[in-house]
């Protein structure tokens, strides 16, 4: 019988999941363990379109609903968190001209 994992194993399981579903999604053929022992900033050197993340978003908030047992409302802010830490770089973002 398999072993049930702690609540703070499950956390680091779902980065893991994470990161990797967010390379994939966005075609990079890197995963966490390319990047785990990293101190730079790696989320910097690849780039995934806005649509990308949103699918990397609703894929991320369902995840979180199922494996971590959170709301809708949490998981969709846990996801903008782990996205302002670890997300990738937008490619197609907007930018505004500053005068």
């Amino acid at each position: 019988m398999a072993k049930r994992l702690s609540r703070q194993q499950k956390i680091e399981k779902m980065l893991v999941d994470v990161i990797n579903e967010m390379f994939r999604i966005a075609g990079h053929d890197v995963t966490y363990d390319d990047v785990k022992e990293r101190k730079d900033d790696w989320f910097q050197a690849w780039t995934m379109t806005a649509d990308q993340n949103e699918t990397w978003q609703r894929w991320g908030k369902k995840y979180l609903q199922k494996n971590l047992n959170m709301y809708a409302k949490q998981a969709e802010k846990e996801m903008q968190w782990i996205s302002l830490m670890w997300g990738l770089k937008l490619s197609d973002w907007p930018v505004t001209a500053q005068n």
